[in-house]
């Protein structure tokens, strides 16, 4: 669901930087389409947002709050074609389901209509040209709106190297994450995923919970693939965020005077990779540092406006290699203060 909540974010960065306060309407009505989608490579299910640029006589904001000003409802046929090459392999029809828990903002609130695809992207697609086609169609207009997308490719990870079994944060100086860029992959995120388990109440029972520490992130300088590329990264670092995010703060449904214990037990190193039309949403939306604040517009949806791409992750964890936390680094952790116990047989 926070998949969806990001993409309502942009919809809602696109619509407001089109609307004032107050119009005076002197031109014709026309409707344009607003889309949002991704394809997530590792996900079952696909959302698209779909809505309907808006005018009215008056207050543009008041208008925003009602679903009517933005909503297609059922009016529109919507489908995702995959295709190798040009020919078409698979075809899936998007519903409409309604999400609860948007948050209040400028435009209607909790309650939104999103278009929803099940479908998994095979595993062995990750290292073939598929692309993946967006169709929607108007009952009303007969207006028809696309916008397509490649697949980001698997890529490889040099830094931690492949089957390490485990690793400290100990060190004093700067250390190096390393992998090779992935054909269709623009812009990287890496974190650390940090397991650990929790002893918790008079009855012991066992939590297995997790935090991330997340790095800066890295774009290639073409989509081509196989271009080599690093971030550094303070180790010591890990123990701020973990004095920071793991302990439970008031309101918490667990209370932090209820962990009776926590024992260590693995982390993995995450690489979330946008495609290449993503990154240049992200890029044309960034924070100006210039004098120069207007932005201009990015759209690869055809005959409307708005964003269809592509996001994959890799996790340097397989179901044969994970990597368990080095016992200098346990023994810090059970110096922080943060309720950290040494394994028995450790």
């Amino acid at each position: 669901m926070k998949k969806v909540l990001i993409l309502f974010a942009m919809v809602s960065m696109v619509l407001f930087n089109a609307c004032e306060t107050d119009f005076d309407v002197t031109a014709e009505w026309k409707d344009i389409t607003v889309v949002y989608g991704l394809i997530s490579q590792n996900d079952s299910v696909h959302y698209v947002k779909i809505n309907k640029a808006f005018l009215g006589e008056g207050n543009a904001l008041t208008y925003a709050r009602e679903a009517d000003s933005s909503s297609y409802f059922n009016n529109l046929e919507v489908r995702i074609i995959e295709k190798a090459g040009s020919t078409e392999t698979r075809s899936f029809n998007l519903d409409t389901t309604t999400v609860f828990n948007k948050e209040e903002g400028i435009f209607y609130a909790p309650e939104q209509v999103v278009y929803k695809a099940a479908f998994k992207v095979p595993a062995d697609y990750v290292n073939k040209d598929y692309t993946y086609h967006l169709e929607i169609k108007n009952k009303i207009t007969g207006k028809v709106i696309t916008a397509q997308t490649p697949l980001v490719h698997d890529f490889a990870v040099e830094t931690p190297r492949p089957g390490q079994q485990s690793i400290n944060f100990t060190a004093e100086s700067n250390q190096r994450v390393k992998w090779f860029s992935a054909k269709n992959g623009r812009r990287y995120n890496v974190s650390v995923r940090f397991w650990f388990d929790e002893v918790i109440g008079p009855a012991r029972d066992t939590l297995t919970r997790s935090i991330d520490w997340n790095f800066s992130s890295a774009k290639s300088v073409s989509v081509q693939g196989g271009e080599s590329m690093e971030l550094l990264y303070s180790p010591a670092s890990f123990f701020t965020v973990c004095k920071s995010l793991i302990p439970y703060k008031s309101g918490d449904e667990i209370s932090e005077n209820d962990v009776v214990s926590r024992l260590v037990n693995r982390v993995e190193f995450l690489f979330a990779v946008s495609g290449d039309e993503l990154n240049t949403y992200m890029e044309v939306n960034e924070p100006s540092s210039g004098i120069v604040q207007e932005k201009p517009d990015y759209t690869n949806v055809e005959n409307g406006i708005g964003l269809f791409s592509c996001r994959y992750l890799k996790s340097t964890e397989t179901p044969f290699v994970k990597m368990r936390i080095g016992p200098s680094t346990e023994e810090r952790l059970i110096n922080e203060n943060l309720k950290f116990v040494k394994k028995v047989g450790n």
